[in-house]
């Protein structure tokens, strides 16, 4: 009676260690999530580089108190938790020394979690400190009824060690907000075309002109797989429908052109700050040419690096052209 007892128990004990080594083997989610604080001297930017880290998918909290930030990052990393949220960026700014011992405490804290966290400092000499607050017409936060120079002195003093520890450094002194812009795209995601997001969505002139493209593209001058009966009923996602669109007359050399021109203008626009660009492709109902021209061009523009998303604007109409 007693032996199958023990053996019994072994087994549960074995079972019992496997778990256990089973859950060692899970991946802590806290591995794959990021926190970026945002920090620097007042008046050099903050605000600018929050809504540009943003625009990059970070989601972002603005003043946050330091003693906030690791219940925060508890909550989004919880085994089972589906936030969404793996990139966190923490807009801090300087209250007191106190302050800022709690936020030694805090990436302390961070790192025995393995959370990946990184601080982009912004600066700016003095001279030009004073001029924007001059120009806002507000008080520094640390100036206390003092100069406006004994402020931004004080919170330089504090910031020093904050400054030394920080991944980025940014100074922001002969920058305007859209070269900042582009500096922050830069520093965080390298430079040129690939920082530019592509959305290319296909429509019917029938159901009105886009109001929200960055470019146009007429393609009604190709032939039309509505008249064809066994492609009819298809869309241009279909592999007969985008062979016909493809292969006719004119489509190639056309998107040979357009590809070259979109290329040019992307290059541009990641140099002047603007880092999404929608390109709408039409045809007479939306559902034939002007898909698959779309997907053809996302295609041509992926080979050369670039993120490109896809859409149908009328995919919810009746399929007729």
């Amino acid at each position: 009676m007693s032996q199958p007892s023990s053996i019994h128990d072994s087994e549960n004990q074995v079972d019992t260690h496997s778990d256990s080594a089973a859950a060692d083997n899970q991946p802590n989610p806290a591995d794959a999530f990021e926190v970026l604080l945002i920090t620097g001297m007042s008046g050099a930017g903050r605000s600018r580089a929050a809504d540009s880290v943003e625009d990059m998918g970070w989601y972002v909290v603005d003043n946050l108190p330091p003693k906030l930030l690791v219940p925060l990052v508890d909550m989004m990393t919880t085994s089972g938790s589906d936030s969404g949220v793996h990139k966190l960026a923490a807009v801090i700014d300087v209250r007191s020394r106190s302050y800022f011992d709690d936020l030694a405490a805090v990436l302390g804290h961070l790192d025995d979690l393995g959370v990946k966290t990184r601080i982009l400092f912004l600066d700016a000499n003095n001279d030009v400190l004073i001029k924007r607050y001059e120009s806002v017409r507000r008080p520094h936060p640390l100036q206390h009824g003092n100069r406006l120079i004994d402020g931004i002195l004080e919170e330089r003093h504090l910031l020093e060690n904050l400054k030394e520890r920080a991944d980025w450094v940014i100074d922001t002194s002969s920058l305007s907000i859209h070269q900042l812009s582009t500096k922050l795209y830069e520093t965080m995601l390298g430079s040129g075309p690939t920082t530019v997001a592509v959305h290319i969505f296909s429509f019917g002139f029938k159901y009105g002109m886009p109001i929200d493209a960055d470019f146009v593209a007429d393609v009604r001058f190709l032939p039309n797989p509505f008249w064809v009966p066994s492609l009819r009923e298809l869309t241009g996602a279909d592999k007969p429908v985008a062979d016909y669109v493809l292969s006719s007359k004119g489509a190639k050399e056309f998107l040979d052109s357009y590809e070259r021109a979109i290329e040019t203008a992307i290059e541009g626009y990641a140099q002047e700050d603007k880092h999404f660009v929608t390109i709408a492709i039409g045809c007479t109902g939306g559902q034939h040419r002007s898909v698959a021209m779309s997907e053809e061009l996302a295609r041509r523009l992926r080979a050369h690096g670039l993120n490109v998303t896809v859409s149908a604007r009328e995919q919810h109409h009746r399929r007729s052209s």
